[in-house]
């Protein structure tokens, strides 16, 4: 789901001063407990989902057909076990309808189905008193500062995708009513933001800019909005400060559409601390195989909370690094730098993933393309989208518009997104082998 910024470097580690701990920092005790009781707890409930997604999983009980959960007792165990891709998911679950064999209980367990970019399709169970946020961005909400009763204005998006549903759900496992803003009528959002006065954001981190600014232009004010939960895009340093100048403090969180919560910013804005239902391991990109501590290397993540749809060693794609020590807010999970870039050349624009197959797609509708390539580049802190394409052949300044019109409506049906389209010259694309340029900084 969530996107986060590059984090500056040479971050310091665990000799930081801690921050004055307020009576209600924390969302639960865990968040505090030793490293030894949190390993101990994570092994067992590993164990449990091993034998769990073995007894019920097609695709688990074949992969994973020569482990015996009792035998996994350490991490190190774990990092002997099958990667699973997600790049590998779209073509499984076409194979093998509806989910690749990877769902596990009866239907009636299932609260949604989900659709992400690829297509790939995704499955969350109910809330149950048991297992009280599925998606687990309570945890995350609540470090950026919501509380029981706070009224959430939540923009992201409830068709298709799942983060509109998966920040209501943890939201209301915290004790909060929420607005269900979605994407987009921003003048009526404003209205609804006036007449509601909600005090917790969430949604991208540009949207809320956006809100911001015209509610500050049409005389709107939004400054009930104190607090935000953002993510699905980069928050750069610039952005927070911009946001922080229009009244809203905000802190990040890292997830996905399959996993839900992975990590999240504290008030110490030192890292993003791991959720206390995942285990996350840094693993050279392609491989299974852990990096050294503090390097850069691919995330993989297996979530010990979703009992109707197990992620065990789930590659993310996504590149970050451990860092040492713990959290000046007190928090004693592991932190990673955050999100450091694509493992691959997938990207992620206005909240959505973007793939070198789905260029591809678009360049298969129009035999006139010889080859292009998508600039990914950000414009006052808004994400902007160039794909430049060389025609085969000589074609006249009327044909090259009209080749770029047809190839911005085919980009548009396949990426859910609008992009310019440029005809460049033949030849004049960089030999490089990528299909997607990201050329965003982060400053």
């Amino acid at each position: 789901m969530a996107r986060a910024s590059k984090p500056k470097a040479g971050a310091k580690a665990a000799k930081t001063p801690k921050l004055k701990v307020r009576a209600d920092e924390y969302f639960d005790k865990r968040e505090t407990r030793s490293q030894a009781a949190r390993l101990k707890s994570q092994v067992a409930a590993l164990q449990a989902l091993i034998a769990h997604a073995k007894k019920a999983s097609p695709y688990y009980r074949e992969i994973l057909k020569d482990v015996k959960p009792a035998k996994v007792t350490s991490l190190a165990a774990l990092a002997k076990l099958p990667v699973t891709r997600k790049s590998d998911l779209a073509p499984r679950q076409k194979a093998v309808p509806p989910l690749g064999g990877l769902l596990v209980g009866k239907p009636s367990d299932i609260a949604n189905v989900f659709q992400s970019p690829g297509p790939l399709y995704e499955a969350y169970g109910r809330a149950t008193p048991k297992v009280k946020d599925p998606w687990r961005f309570a945890r995350a909400m609540w470090a950026a500062g919501c509380r029981p009763g706070d009224l959430v204005h939540n923009t992201f998006s409830y068709h298709l995708t799942p983060a509109g549903r998966m920040t209501e759900g943890s939201a209301h496992a915290i004790g909060c009513p929420v607005f269900p803003a979605g994407v987009g009528n921003t003048e009526l959002q404003l209205d609804a933001i006036m007449q509601l006065q909600p005090r917790v954001y969430c949604g991208t981190p540009s949207f809320l800019k956006i809100l911001l600014e015209k509610a500050k232009e049409a005389g709107k004010p939004a400054t009930s909005l104190k607090k935000g939960l953002v993510g699905g895009e980069a928050l750069p340093p610039s952005l927070r400060a911009e946001l922080k100048q229009l009244g809203t403090d905000v802190l990040q969180s890292y997830g996905t559409a399959e996993l839900g919560l992975i990590a999240y910013e504290s008030r110490a804005m030192d890292g993003m601390i791991l959720d206390e239902d995942v285990i996350v391991e840094i693993v050279r990109p392609g491989t299974g195989d852990p990096v050294a501590p503090g390097e850069v290397g691919e995330v993989v993540v297996t979530v010990l909370g979703n009992p109707v749809y197990p992620m065990i060693r789930f590659a993310t794609g996504d590149l970050s690094a451990i860092l040492p020590g713990i959290s000046p807010c007190g928090r004693t999970n592991t932190r990673i730098r955050g999100w450091m870039g694509r493992a691959d050349q997938t990207t992620k624009v206005k909240g959505m993933f973007v793939t070198p197959g789905q260029i591809g797609q678009v360049v298969a509708r129009h035999p006139e393309i010889a080859r292009a390539r998508l600039e990914v580049s950000s414009e006052n802190n808004l994400d902007a989208m160039v794909l430049k394409i060389e025609a085969r052949g000589h074609v006249s300044t009327v044909e090259a518009e009209k080749l770029a019109k047809a190839a911005a409506e085919s980009f548009q049906a396949v990426c859910k997104l609008r992009g310019h389209v440029e005809v460049v010259a033949a030849g004049s694309l960089p030999n490089d082998g990528k299909v997607i340029a990201d050329l965003r900084t982060y400053q």
